[in-house]
């Protein structure tokens, strides 16, 4: 997939972000005069709103993210981001992985995509579990599903990101906080900060930057690999090059 496109998707979900801080913050605040709850927790992190400030304490979630980075780096460099070394690494790791024909019109049904896809319940779980041969489930756990062909390794890294930040128990990947964030990603942003309550908002927020990680990392990879092939053609052409 081409770097351009990984641009575009990074800054449609800053824009994002940026809007639920700046355009709603006072109306979240608001909302929050009407309620004594003052802090709101996830498994890595904690966030405690007072009259003038806001206190994240979130230590944890930062070193599990530098941990994800750095793994995922030395990963990616071991099997020089080839897609069926990442998805058999996946499969060491007990998610399932699964190809079929035509995957991405299938997904389409369901208004998702190739690749990695969170848990899912109710009609989406089922049907899942029936395109993908796991008989009938209301329920499912995380998986991948691809189509039977090539991957473009780009778009498989990305997926991959999100995966590995799952697995390390990062937030935002939690069934109710990705119903959201679908939704946002299907373009109802508007709707959904009028309805939301502010323990909602920060999960989504995290959903958020799961993704914005996950672009970032492949960006980044992709700036390097063509800084690499550069360097390697100034060799080749010129019989050195300068470091």
């Amino acid at each position: 997939m081409p770097i351009k496109v990984y641009i575009t998707v990074m800054g449609i979900f800053k824009d994002i972000k940026y809007y639920f801080l700046s355009k709603k913050e006072k109306q979240l605040q608001n909302k929050l005069k009407d309620t004594t709850k003052t802090s709101f927790q996830n498994k890595t992190s904690k966030r405690v709103l007072g009259s003038a400030a806001e206190l994240t304490l979130n230590s944890e979630t930062l070193k599990i993210i530098e941990d994800v980075r750095n793994n995922t780096t030395a990963l990616v460099k071991k099997t020089n981001c080839d897609p069926e070394e990442l998805i058999k690494y996946i499969k060491v790791s007990k998610t399932p992985v699964f190809k079929i024909n035509n995957a991405d019109k299938f997904l389409n049904l369901i208004k998702e995509e190739e690749g990695f896809i969170c848990e899912k319940r109710g009609f989406e779980a089922l049907y899942l579990s029936v395109i993908t041969g796991q008989g009938i489930k209301f329920q499912t756990d995380p998986m991948f599903v691809m189509r039977d062909g090539v991957i473009d390794k780009f778009y498989m890294l990305h997926h991959f990101y999100r995966w590995y930040s799952m697995k390390a128990g990062l937030p935002g990947f939690e069934y109710e906080v990705q119903k959201l964030f679908k939704k946002i990603v299907l373009g109802n942003a508007d709707y959904l900060v009028k309805t939301l309550s502010m323990e909602k908002i920060i999960s989504l927020k995290e959903a958020i930057a799961r993704d914005n990680e996950a672009s970032e990392f492949v960006i980044n990879y992709t700036k390097e690999i063509e800084g690499s092939k550069k360097v390697l053609d100034k060799i080749k052409n010129k019989g050195g090059a300068d470091v």
